[in-house]
């Protein structure tokens, strides 16, 4: 597995990379995951079930993506490759620099290459264009990739020119013994409590969250906002609280470990999310087995 995002960072991209490594080493396979360097997370870790990180000694430089160097981590790269016996590449995210230079480096060398794109990208903003043009080139020789939505796959095949013969759907999922409802644990009592999980970023759709939030408080004096997860729009989120006095209407909960989403999504009426790339939300994904049980009649809200 190679990725720019995972652990200590906090996200759909980061779930799906750990339990989908769990699950493979639990049937029987040696999974690695390559990231960049997190602080002073540097070097290899050892995490659950004995899966193997390496903390590449990579600068990252926005949002946690890393320099495209093109082959300044292949000798890296090639050494981990020989040293672990790697059979199969997999990368994640188009916006992961280190996981498109994966790609390159291990068809370079022959190793068999496997993409999961997570998001939805346009075609008409210079950003997205870009990208895609990008992609075009890495993704010219892959051997198979993975979308989390039938429309993430014709999204994929439309933008980075893949045969959509290569491109296998497949939803993301979730254990529905660990999300189980409890209307007890739903407070504060006598208000409408709305939930929002998310990375505080520009394509979460933080600046839509902070437009809507101070509306819905002026029309709504039952509303209640309880807000989970961080990044770098955290700071506009607190201004906009300050300015407006809505401190006692707005909970921030920072970052959420992955075993406590189920106890802060109980505790909602609604969900809201405002992504504006999301094509399989994850946090929707945990609401499923909640909505779909009779003890638990909560309405999804979707802003995108």
């Amino acid at each position: 597995m190679v990725c720019d995002f995972f652990y200590p960072r906090l996200g759909g991209v980061e779930t799906h990379i750990f339990q989908l490594s769990l699950s493979l080493i639990q049937m029987g396979h040696k999974v690695i995951v390559i990231t960049h360097g997190y602080g002073d997370r540097q070097g290899v870790r050892y995490m659950t079930n004995g899966l193997k990180v390496y903390y590449c000694p990579v600068t990252p430089f926005a949002d946690q993506a890393t320099w495209l160097s093109k082959f300044g981590f292949f000798p890296l790269f090639r050494k981990i490759m020989i040293r672990e016996g790697i059979n199969v590449v997999h990368c994640h995210q188009a916006t992961s620099v280190l996981g498109l230079e994966a790609i390159l480096h291990s068809r370079t060398m022959g190793y068999r290459t496997i993409y999961t794109d997570h998001s939805l990208f346009g075609f008409s903003d210079a950003a997205c264009i870009h990208l895609n043009k990008i992609l075009k080139f890495f993704f010219s020789d892959i051997d198979a990739a993975i979308a989390v939505s039938h429309t993430c796959r014709e999204n994929l095949s439309l933008r980075a020119a893949v045969n959509p013969s290569l491109i296998y759907a497949i939803p993301n999922a979730v254990d529905t013994h660990r999300f189980t409802p409890d209307p007890s644990k739903r407070f504060p009592l006598n208000t409408i409590n709305i939930v929002c999980i998310s990375r505080l970023t520009y394509r979460k759709g933080t600046d839509i969250l902070v437009d809507v939030i101070p509306q819905i408080c002026k029309k709504y004096p039952e509303a209640y906002f309880i807000i989970g997860g961080d990044g770098p729009k955290r700071k506009i989120l607190d201004s906009m609280i300050e300015k407006h006095g809505l401190r006692d209407r707005v909970e921030l909960l920072g970052a959420i470990p992955h075993a406590k989403v189920r106890d802060v999504l109980v505790r909602g009426h609604l969900f809201l999310n405002t992504s504006l790339t999301e094509s399989f939300c994850i946090a929707i994904v945990y609401l499923f087995p909640l909505l779909l049980t009779q003890t638990f009649r909560s309405k999804l809200l979707l802003a995108v």
